[in-house]
């Protein structure tokens, strides 16, 4: 068996001290380009993978890992840290939990303060992009990302295009032509793609988009009542609703009981709790989270043991539960 390299080989070959090559391993920002490109060959060339349980006994870092999502409150994400703390459980490590509020700058200071506290790892739901803080930490400070994906880095998401389109045509298949979207953020890659596959799935029945049926909503849960009121009150109001996150559909179908609008169609991209027990039930796309969650720390497992994986984008699959709220059938005109 060849033995392993170790951080003097790399330094030899580099032709830097092996403090250098720790400097660079460990994403310290202060090593010249020159030198860091001759100890990245040289790491590459040997296949080096440093000593990651001598690194967490130095540096303090080995029993903790960080999540960072949108909010602690949205049933998908409570469900997805869920699975994380139970994972972790399983392999001895504590878990911190933080929360972005959608906020880029929060984000990035969550980060911070789990890179200062020696965390692991990370798991993290981005709003921002954030490369220029995380590239320099790769090696060091895994990170997997969740729901969303930064280049360069692991993720685990669902085909939100291909989900969206199918939820929208199951719409169209009831007979329904005037959908309106609700729950779209531009600020996301989700609700991006989510949004172009609802305009898609329009323009091949014809239709040239309407800004009135898809308004931006802000991502707390009761904003979007007023626009389910203000969408119901047109003249030419939508027949179905395509709830692009499962946090607002809880609720779209609050309102709709409350002001006796329970005819009006519906598909939620996101399971939730009593989806299968208000009446109608509700059809929804089923990206089951808890198991996002689990694939997205074992993933955080294997970049502890070898820092240098190439990136891996995991995707994983959704199901359309078939309900009965996207067949309601189109209102009767007077």
């Amino acid at each position: 068996m060849t033995e392993r390299a170790s951080i003097k080989d790399v330094a030899a070959l580099a032709g830097v001290s092996f403090k250098t090559v720790s400097r660079v391993v460990n994403g310290v920002d202060t090593v010249l380009p020159e030198l860091r490109e001759r100890v990245e060959a040289a790491v590459q060339t040997l296949n080096y993978v440093p000593n990651s349980a001598a690194r967490s006994l130095k540096s303090g870092s080995g029993n903790t890992i960080g999540i960072v999502v949108d909010s602690i409150d949205d049933v998908f994400f409570a469900s997805l840290v869920s699975a994380v703390e139970d994972r972790a459980l399983e392999h001895g490590l504590a878990v911190i939990v933080g929360s972005t509020g959608f906020d880029a700058q929060r984000e990035r200071d969550q980060l911070a303060l789990l890179a200062g506290q020696h965390v692991r790892g990370i798991i993290l739901a981005p709003v921002g992009d954030h490369s220029d803080f995380l590239v320099p930490r790769r090696r060091t400070l895994p990170t997997v990302t969740i729901d969303r994906s930064i280049t360069g880095f692991d993720s685990v998401i669902v085909d939100d295009y291909g989900a969206a389109k199918r939820a929208v045509e199951k719409l169209v298949a009831s007979g329904h032509t005037r959908i309106a979207l609700l729950g779209f953020d531009d600020r996301l890659q989700t609700a991006q793609l989510r949004r172009q596959a609802y305009l898609d799935v329009l323009a091949d029945l014809g239709q040239e988009p309407e800004a009135a049926l898809a308004p931006p909503v802000s991502h707390a849960a009761d904003s979007v009542r007023p626009v389910v009121k203000t969408l119901l009150a047109q003249r030419n109001p939508p027949t179905a609703f395509f709830v692009a996150n499962a946090r607002h559909a809880t609720a779209v179908v609050s309102v709709l009981h409350e002001i006796g609008r329970t005819d009006v169609a519906m598909v939620s991209f996101g399971n939730f709790s009593l989806a299968d027990a208000v009446s109608p039930s509700v059809t929804c796309i089923d990206q089951d989270p808890y198991r996002i969650g689990t694939l997205a720390f074992d993933r955080l497992v294997q970049r502890f043991d070898d820092p240098y994986l190439e990136p891996e984008q995991q995707i994983a699959p959704t199901t359309l539960v078939e309900r009965l709220s996207h067949a309601l059938p189109l209102p009767v005109e007077k």
